[in-house]
């Protein structure tokens, strides 16, 4: 393969870095092309699997001896540091590379500029920021959870072209077709955990499990704070095939909590929202349990309901990215259900708040993929006493 430029060259390394997606994390997704002076590929490689090799490894090994005095392009600086494989930088070095193209610096304090500082004094000429704007989108999960220390939070939900998730006696089923169903599954594979809260465990009793199963085995949370999810519904029923973590508040009856843990469930006990917390019956403190989450090291979360938890997110913008499946349907009634309930915004903004990225026509419905905008914080409202936040 011969590429017409350098950007053409770390394009496709990004490609390839994405293949790697639910089976890498809580590594970043990597990819890396290494080119002669003529911009031939002759050797390219990703990070595949966590604890395997990194991306610069693979594409060294299929590059044999044309790796001596090739350019390396990698989206992320090569680790200079031992862990679960020996450092990349070490390894770019002794193979000969004459020159490395770095898309973005490695945030991780493990590396921190000092791959690229390897790289520097044993004369290697190093480039940074080639494509680094698309590489923070590839990887932003790992530099989320690496800079903030929570997960990367999805937010999923179907809906009609009214906007509505339910009817207004609660009935959710069968909004998407067959095909959303079918990638919202595949979605679910590649995530650590699916989240949702107590009334769409009630109202559902979902299993929230990928069928068939993909590259992980997320783990299903529910935000029950007072410790109602029956010990009868599937969730608790399939905690032996599948984790389930229950996250309650300390006013949770202690019976209800001992039953669920007997049961096999992994009980969370969070705090309540300060403006709250002195009333004894608050409700959860999502950005505390978001950092739990991520001190586990779960790097992308999957929240599929209901409106009060998704709105909840968004009034504290926790939201990273959505998932929306629109569906050529109308119920109509004011009652009807929406997605996001919470506070909302004061008003409509010029800007917006998000990215399009993509698109997808799924037999009739359609598919939207957004990330959250960094504008995002300009116009948040607010409730007495605090930020919009919790939910029961």
């Amino acid at each position: 393969m011969q590429f017409a430029d350098e950007r053409s060259v770390m394009r496709h390394a990004l490609s390839l870095a994405q293949r790697g997606e639910g089976r890498v994390e809580p590594n970043p997704m990597v990819g890396a092309v290494l080119v002669d002076s003529e911009l031939r590929a002759v050797g390219e490689g990703w990070h595949d699997r966590f604890g395997g090799p990194h991306a610069e490894v693979v594409a060294l090994r299929q590059a044999g001896s044309a790796a001596r005095g090739a350019t390396l392009f990698v989206t992320l600086e090569p680790c200079a540091h031992q862990g679960k494989t020996p450092p990349c930088a070490d390894a770019v070095v002794a193979a000969g590379v004459q020159r490395v193209v770095v898309a973005m610096s490695d945030p991780n304090p493990l590396v921190d500029g000092r791959g690229l500082r390897l790289l520097e004094a044993a004369g290697l000429k190093v480039e940074l920021g080639l494509m680094g704007a698309e590489a923070a989108v590839v990887m932003a999960p790992f530099l989320q959870l690496v800079t903030t220390g929570r997960p990367s939070v999805h937010a999923k939900w179907a809906m009609t072209l009214d906007g509505k998730i339910a009817s207004r006696t609660g009935e959710s089923k069968w909004i998407s077709n067959a095909a959303s169903r079918a990638l919202t599954h595949r979605l679910r594979g590649r995530m650590d955990a699916i989240v949702v809260g107590i009334g769409t465990a009630l109202a559902d009793d979902p299993l929230l499990t990928a069928r068939p199963p993909g590259p992980r085995n997320p783990v299903r949370v529910v935000i029950d704070s007072h410790a109602r999810l029956p010990l009868n519904c599937q969730l608790v029923g399939s905690s032996n095939s599948a984790a389930l973590w229950i996250a309650v508040t300390p006013a949770a009856p202690s019976a209800r909590v001992e039953a669920l843990r007997s049961a096999g469930a992994e009980i969370l006990v969070c705090p309540v929202e300060d403006r709250e917390a002195t009333e004894g019956s608050g409700r959860i403190d999502l950005r505390w349990l978001l950092q739990e989450l991520g001190r586990r090291r779960l790097t992308n979360v999957l929240v599929e309901g209901g409106g009060e938890i998704l709105g909840a997110l968004h009034d504290q913008d926790l939201i990273d990215e959505f998932h929306v499946f629109l569906a050529p349907r109308l119920l109509g009634g004011e009652a009807a259900r929406s997605p996001l309930l919470g506070l909302g915004r004061r008003r409509p903004s010029p800007d917006g708040w998000l990215q399009p990225w993509t698109v997808e026509s799924l037999d009739g419905d359609v598919y939207l993929r957004c990330r959250a905008s960094d504008r995002r914080h300009s116009d948040r409202g607010s409730l007495p006493g605090g930020d919009a936040g919790g939910v029961a």
